[in-house]
């Protein structure tokens, strides 16, 4: 069976502002460029799949349904665009819960490497987190760190150097589809 590549992406920060523990779908403010960015993985095949650690469930800040209320505001936001997700992974788990979900382990990206037939290692990992980088890294992906969100501070915190850091998310898609084409171009060339 074809693998597909994905572009797993987080959700507060790189999607949308990262305005604290978004308890409702009236708080989601989706960031400039988002509906045209995922717009162009959906065009050029991509999976394009949410991965998100959501402790504000397990914390008591609100419930599974609140999560998934937004979620669905962010799925609806986007069908309006003309863009598409192929799944959304969350960990309601607190961090000292040890948990396999939550990031930087990779629980969500193997249940979506089952559900969706994804390629981890053809994947890339957008984020605004330390977490985000570090969980491409143990997937043999690449990992992309935007500097919308936490994006600036993270930065500084990085213990792997990411494939590739960029401002926002429309930056990150316009160096993926770059690097897959070359990806193409050499296995053409083989």
């Amino acid at each position: 069976m074809h693998k597909n590549a994905a572009v797993f992406l987080d959700r507060d920060g790189t999607i949308n502002e990262d305005t604290g523990y978004i308890d409702a779908p009236k708080r989601l403010v989706i960031i400039d460029g988002v509906f045209s960015s995922i717009k162009k993985l959906n065009s050029k095949g991509f999976k394009v799949v949410v991965i998100t650690n959501q402790s504000g469930v397990a914390r008591g800040y609100f419930s599974r349904e609140a999560v998934d209320a937004v979620n669905r505001r962010l799925e609806e936001t986007l069908k309006k665009e003309g863009a598409y997700l192929d799944g959304i992974y969350y960990c309601p788990h607190h961090p000292d819960d040890d948990c396999e979900c939550r990031k930087p382990k990779t629980g969500m990206l193997e249940k979506a490497k089952k559900d969706l037939h994804v390629d981890l290692e053809q994947s890339y990992v957008v984020g605004d987190k330390v977490s985000d980088v570090e969980i491409a890294y143990k997937i043999g992906g690449k990992g992309i760190l935007v500097r919308t969100g936490m994006g600036n501070d993270e930065e500084k915190k990085l213990i792997h150097k990411p494939s590739y850091i960029a401002d926002d998310l429309k930056g990150a898609v316009e160096w993926i589809i770059k690097d897959r084409s070359q990806k193409s171009e050499v296995r053409s060339q083989r």
